[in-house]
């Protein structure tokens, strides 16, 4: 995988680095604790998609458990995907 570049998938297992795999769709996630990384909206209905997604991390303001809420830019499903702040 040398000279490419290669970004970690949300929720993929540890820190393992890992790239989008073809036929999925992703969009990029910006801000806050899960900044650069590619949340797999495979599937996701045009509402989820104008919605966005509040995911589980444990890097953010309230750690283990704690969700940080990420929904897209003027309402651009196709992303990317903008931290709007964290929650427990």
């Amino acid at each position: 995988m040398s000279g490419m570049n290669v970004r970690r998938v949300y929720g993929s297992d540890g820190d393992k680095q890992c790239g989008p795999a073809p036929g999925k769709a992703f969009v990029d996630l910006v801000g806050g604790p899960l900044d650069g990384q590619l949340l797999d909206v495979t599937g996701w209905s045009g509402e989820q998609l104008t919605e966005g997604a509040l995911l589980i991390t444990d890097r953010g303001l309230y750690g283990a458990g704690g969700r940080a809420l990420y929904s897209p830019i003027d309402a651009d499903p196709t992303g990317p995907f903008l931290w709007l702040g964290d929650t427990p």
